[in-house]
C-alpha cells in the first residue's frame, strides 16, 4: 500500500488499485458513486476478478485514499461476500409519480446522484479486464 499522502475521493479514477485492511490486492475501481456537486460519496464499484461483476464497496468501509490506491476496512473475504454494483437511480427516477412534468424533467437533469454517467456494461468490463492485463505486464 502506498504511503503517500491521503487524497479527497474527487480524484478516484477507474483503475485504481483497491487493496483491503491488510493490504492484500483485492481488484480495482470500476466506478465512483457520489454526488459532487454536494460532496457526498456513497461508495465505489470495485472489479475484483478478470471479467467478474463488479462489487458495491459502501464509502464507510474505504479506510485511506492516497494517489492510485484505495484501502479498504474490509479483508479480502469480507469483500467477496459483499453486494453486487447495480447502477444506482438518478433522482428523476425516484421522484413521486405525483411530481408535476417540469420538476420531472429539472431532475432529470439537475439532479443525478452522481456525475459519473458511464455504464458498467459488457464493454466496460472487457476494456477494464484489458487495462488489468496490460498492467501486469
Amino acid at each position: 500500500m502506498s504511503t503517500g499522502d491521503p487524497v479527497s475521493w474527487f480524484v478516484i479514477e477507474s483503475g485504481w488499485k483497491v487493496v483491503d485492511a491488510e493490504g492484500q490486492d483485492v481488484g480495482s475501481v470500476d466506478e465512483v458513486v457520489g454526488d459532487s456537486g454536494d460532496d457526498i460519496f456513497n461508495g465505489l464499484s470495485v472489479s475484483t476478478g478478470l471479467l467478474g461483476r463488479p462489487v458495491y464497496v459502501p464509502s464507510e468501509q474505504v479506510g485511506r485514499i492516497t494517489h492510485g490506491h484505495v484501502q479498504l476496512k474490509l479483508t479480502k473475504e469480507q469483500v467477496r461476500h459483499l453486494d453486487e454494483f447495480e447502477e444506482p437511480p438518478t433522482s428523476a427516477d425516484i421522484e413521486p409519480e405525483g411530481a408535476g412534468a417540469f420538476r420531472r424533467a429539472e431532475a432529470a437533469i439537475e439532479a443525478p446522484i452522481h456525475s459519473h454517467e458511464e455504464r458498467l456494461n459488457f464493454v466496460t468490463r472487457v476494456v477494464h479486464a484489458v487495462r488489468r492485463i496490460l498492467r501486469r505486464r
